[in-house]
C-alpha cells in the first residue's frame, strides 16, 4: 500500500511537467498523453525497484517515444474537419516555426534538445537518461543545432 501511495503522489506532483516533456517530443497533446500514460504504466510495474522515479520515467518517455517514432506510430486518423484557428501569439513569434523544425529532427536529436534546453538538464543527466555517453549527448546536440541553424523555416532573427 505504501508503494501505491508513493506512486500516486509522484504522478500527481510530476505529471504536468512530464506531460510537457512528452508534448515537446511528440508535438501533439493527444499523443503526448498516450506516451505519458504508457510510460507511467511501465513505471508502475517497476515502481518498487526504482530509486530515482523522475529520471526513470523520463528515460521511459524517451525510449518509448523513440520506438514509436521508429515504427511511425500513429493512433489518430486524419480528419476532413480542421480545428479552429488559434490566435497568433505575438510574444511567441517564431516559436512555432522553431518547434516545427525541432519536430523534424531525428528522434534521438529531438530528445537531446528537449532534455538539454527545455528541461535544462546537464549533459551528464541527459546521458544517464538516454543510456549513452556524455560525448554522444554533446555530438547529438551539436548535430541538432547545426540542422536547426540551416533550417530555412526558422525565422532568421532567432540565434541558435
Amino acid at each position: 500500500m505504501a508503494d501505491r501511495a508513493e506512486y500516486r503522489d509522484f504522478v500527481v506532483s510530476r505529471a504536468d511537467r512530464l506531460l510537457r516533456t512528452a508534448y515537446l517530443l511528440t508535438r501533439d497533446w493527444g499523443t503526448a498523453e498516450d506516451l505519458l500514460q504508457e510510460s507511467l504504466t511501465k513505471a508502475w510495474f517497476a515502481w518498487p525497484g526504482i530509486e530515482e522515479p523522475e529520471a526513470y520515467v523520463r528515460r521511459v518517455l524517451v525510449t518509448t517515444y523513440t520506438s514509436w517514432w521508429r515504427r511511425r506510430w500513429r493512433r489518430e486518423l486524419p480528419s476532413d474537419t480542421l480545428p479552429e484557428q488559434i490566435a497568433h501569439d505575438a510574444a511567441g513569434a517564431g516559436r512555432e516555426e522553431l518547434w516545427q523544425a525541432v519536430g523534424r529532427l531525428p528522434a534521438k536529436q529531438r530528445a537531446v534538445i528537449v532534455l538539454r534546453f527545455y528541461e535544462d538538464l546537464p549533459v551528464a543527466e541527459v546521458a544517464r537518461i538516454l543510456g549513452c555517453h556524455e560525448g554522444t549527448v554533446k555530438s547529438q546536440t551539436a548535430k541538432a543545432l547545426a540542422k536547426l541553424r540551416v533550417d530555412e523555416s526558422i525565422v532568421k532573427e532567432s540565434h541558435l
